[in-house]
Order: structure tokens, then C-alpha cells, then sequence
């Protein structure tokens, strides 16, 4: 009856998007203001994530069943949303309630669609690793044509949607699954028995990529530091996350409280580990810079209970560092966009195996017949690449094919940490939260 009251009430109610291109000189504001439930956050920041927008700031609030929150954001190249159709997907998606927020599940899935197979992937990281996989799709005649690989503290995890050669349709035979299950297998084990690989095949139903790569490597438990297999990482080769968590007894809350090297879709992968773990976001304070990122939440347990023992705090610290750091564009970022052609994947990423690259995280998507990828690679010892090894690898690929976009490690330090202060008091002071407190009331 409960749930069934629920259901009523958000009906009653649907969420309502406000963006406002006005109020704010150098970012569009966008005012969320709809009844709460589990998830209700992830499901917002969801949509912003998939539409590429870079969220300044943000001001969240949901006590008392009612969810208020205030982001402030840019499009990919610092500027207001000025595209419509941009705000129209955001408000129509949010408004309508209807993105899916699957559960974590208890293991990795696999069942084929009628446009691809989509096949999950999970293992010892190693170098050359994504070259193994793509040789065994590309003999056993499947194309790749959209995949994300993520690699963190030895482990690696993808979701690739294949296709088979000859129909340019999903592969089916339950005889070829097998098979395609049983080879790929045999390359994520490796060598090692420490860890068991899977592969299976996602559901049609299947959870945002994003959120399903978080809750491969969380049940895969990345967030536990191990050996590394294959090559070393040195600590001080990026600046690691500082995550804290602390008692709020006046007000019988969890207080965490992060700082990192900011970047795009940081929010998001905060907020996809805290739901799957079963945390509740109440109140909360974001600040994106060019150098730092800080966060400031205030949570529970879906129980209504705040963090009790000190190894629950810990692994909520490992589990956030880790959330934040396997989305990290760790190394040199580079660029192919070329016609796609059966065995572009499986080629690409041999002639990197074959100059010493090692491939930290790629996306892999085919638009209108091209191959748009972007991988993110070091060398096998998670050096920075030798620029004499890329001059090389464009000459075999082609310059004006292989673009060199981005540089981690050139990349400056950030500036000594500041202290940055949010007592709980200050966060209804925010001006845009009274006014989307005031304009409900007022429509009331």
C-alpha cells in the first residue's frame, strides 16, 4: 500500500525542469523540483551526463520528500545551453519520469537484440589486453561497433556491442555464444587464477553503460588495491582523490566530503556508486573549478541511518576513490576517425599492442558509416608515451586519422588546496534554492 501511495502521489506531482539562461552570467541554470525517491538524483544527473553537459556548480536538497536541486551548467565548450532541442530532451526525459534505473544486479548479463549483441566483459587487466579481445571477435567474424573499455587497479571491465559480419545483425546462434563466450574467456584469464573472468551478455533492458561499467568493477571489488598485473602504477604519477567521512550528530547524518581533479561526468559516478551502495543523498554542495573538484554531500542509508562502524566508513572511502578514479583520463588521449571497415578494431588496436601502448580506457562508437574512437594510452610501465612511438603509430595509420587530442601528463599540477567551507546552515542560503522554494509554494 505504501508503494502504491507513492506511485499516486508522484503522479500527482510530476517533476517540473525549469531552465534558466538569465539568472546566471556565464552558465545555464537548470531547477529540478519533484517528489523524492531513491534514485531520483541519479536519474537527473543521468540525463545531464548523456547530453555532455559540464555541471559548475550544484546545490541538492531532499528532505522531506520533496527533491530540490540547482545545477548550474555548460555545454562542452563553456557556453549556455542555447540549443532547444538540448533543453527540450532534458526536460521532456526528466519531466516524464521514465528513465529506467535498473537495479544492481548479482552478475553480469548477456542476451542479444535484433540490431547487436551486446556482451559484458570482466578480468585481469594487462597489456594488450584489448587487442587479444578484438583478434578473437574479428576471427570469429563479429564487428565491433560501439564499446567502453574501463581498466582500474588491475582489473578491467567493457560492454561491447557486436554485430556479426556477413548480416550486419546481431549474432543469435546459441552454438556461436558459446564459443564467442568460451575464447574470450580463456583471454581475459590470462595467466592469472587470482580473479575469475565473465562473459556474458546484457539484457535488452539493459542498464545506462555508464552505471553498468560502475557496477561491473564494484562487484568485481577494483576498489580493494592489488598487485599489479602485467606492469607497475606509480601513486605519484596522478593526483589521487581525497575522500573523508564524518559524523553530522546534530542532525543524525553522514557528512562525506570530496576533493579531485575535476572532470566530465564526475557528478555522475559519485552519484551512480552511492545509490548502488544503498545511500541516500539528502543534502549536498558541488563546486567544479579548472583544477579541483569539491563535493559535499549529506547521507543516509536507505534505512534511515547514518554510517555507524568505522569499516563501513572505510570502504565508502575506497568504493568513492575508486568511483572517481576509473573514469580519470589517465595518459595521452588520442583520436581515430576513419571509414569503418570489418577488422578496423582488431587492426587499430594491434599496431598499439606491437609499439609498446598499453590501453588504459577507450569509447567506441560507428556513426553514419565512420569510426569515431578515442582511446586513452601509456606506456606498458603507465609512463607517459614517447612522442617518437606516436609519430610512428600515425604514419602506419595515417595522420589525419590518428589525432592527438590530450595529454595528462603534461598537465600542470594543481595549485596548493584551499580550504573550502560548507556549513550545514548555508546550504538553504543559496538563492536559487529559496527561489525554487518559493515558486512551489507560490504555485500552490
Amino acid at each position: 500500500m505504501d508503494d502504491e501511495y507513492a506511485k499516486l502521489i508522484r503522479r500527482l506531482n510530476p517533476p517540473r525542469v525549469v531552465v534558466d539562461n538569465i539568472s546566471c552570467e556565464d552558465a545555464s541554470v537548470i531547477q529540478v523540483d519533484s517528489v523524492n525517491k531513491h534514485g531520483t538524483l541519479l536519474q537527473v544527473v543521468q540525463v545531464l551526463a548523456d547530453v555532455d553537459l559540464t555541471i559548475k556548480k550544484a546545490y541538492i536538497s531532499s528532505d522531506g520528500g520533496w527533491f530540490m536541486d540547482v545545477f548550474y551548467v555548460t555545454d562542452y565548450h563553456g557556453n549556455k545551453i542555447r540549443d532547444q532541442e538540448v533543453i527540450n530532451y532534458i526536460q521532456k526525459t526528466i519531466e516524464s519520469n521514465a528513465s529506467y534505473l535498473a537495479p544492481l544486479r548479482d552478475s553480469v548479463g548477456v542476451m542479444p537484440s535484433e540490431e547487436h549483441t551486446s556482451i559484458e566483459l570482466t578480468g585481469s587487466d594487462r597489456p594488450g589486453l584489448l587487442s587479444e579481445v578484438c583478434a578473437v571477435l574479428s576471427d570469429l567474424n563479429c564487428n565491433v561497433v560501439n564499446a567502453e573499455i574501463w581498466t582500474h587497479n588491475s582489473r578491467a571491465a567493457a560492454v561491447v556491442h557486436v554485430t556479426d559480419y556477413s548480416t550486419g545483425r546481431a549474432v543469435n546462434d546459441p552454438k556461436r555464444l558459446f564459443t564467442i563466450k568460451k575464447l574470450l574467456c580463456y583471454v581475459l584469464k590470462g595467466n592469472s587464477d587470482c580473479q575469475v573472468a565473465e562473459m556474458r551478455l546484457s539484457p535488452t533492458e539493459s542498464t545506462h553503460r555508464g552505471r553498468r561499467l560502475h557496477q561491473i568493477m564494484f562487484k568485481d571489488r577494483d576498489f580493494e588495491r592489488m598487485e599489479t598485473v602485467g606492469y607497475p602504477r606509480s601513486e605519484d604519477k596522478y593526483r589521487k582523490p581525497h575522500v573523508t567521512v564524518s559524523d553530522c550528530p546534530e542532525k543524525d547524518y553522514t557528512v562525506i566530503v570530496m576533493r579531485s581533479k575535476d572532470r566530465p561526468k564526475l557528478l555522475f559516478d559519485i552519484v551512480c556508486t552511492l545509490t548502488d551502495m544503498q545511500y541516500v543523498v539528502f543534502h549536498g554542495m558541488v563546486t567544479g573549478g579548472r583544477m579541483e573538484a569539491y563535493q559535499e554531500f549529506y547521507i543516509r542509508h536507505v534505512d534511515g541511518k547514518p554510517i555507524r562502524s568505522e569499516a563501513e566508513r572505510e570502504r565508502v572511502v575506497k568504493c568513492l576513490e575508486a568511483a572517481i578514479e576509473r573514469r580519470a583520463s589517465e595518459g595521452l588521449e588520442l583520436e581515430l576517425r576513419t571509414e569503418d571497415r570489418v577488422g578496423l578494431l582488431s587492426d587499430i588496436t594491434r599496431i598499439f599492442r606491437e609499439n609498446g601502448l598499453t590501453i588504459r580506457r577507450a569509447e567506441i562508437s560507428t556513426k553514419s558509416g565512420k569510426a569515431v574512437d578515442t582511446f586513452y594510452v601509456t606506456d606498458v610501465e603507465g609512463n607517459a608515451v614517447d612522442p617518437r612511438t606516436v609519430d610512428c603509430i600515425q604514419q602506419q595509420i595515417g595522420k589525419t586519422k590518428l589525432q592527438i587530442k590530450h595529454d595528462s601528463f603534461d598537465t600542470p599540477k594543481p595549485a596548493q588546496e584551499t580550504t573550502l567551507s560548507f556549513l550545514f546552515g548555508n546550504l538553504f542560503k543559496s538563492p536559487s534554492l529559496q527561489n525554487l522554494k518559493r515558486n512551489r509554494y507560490d504555485c500552490n
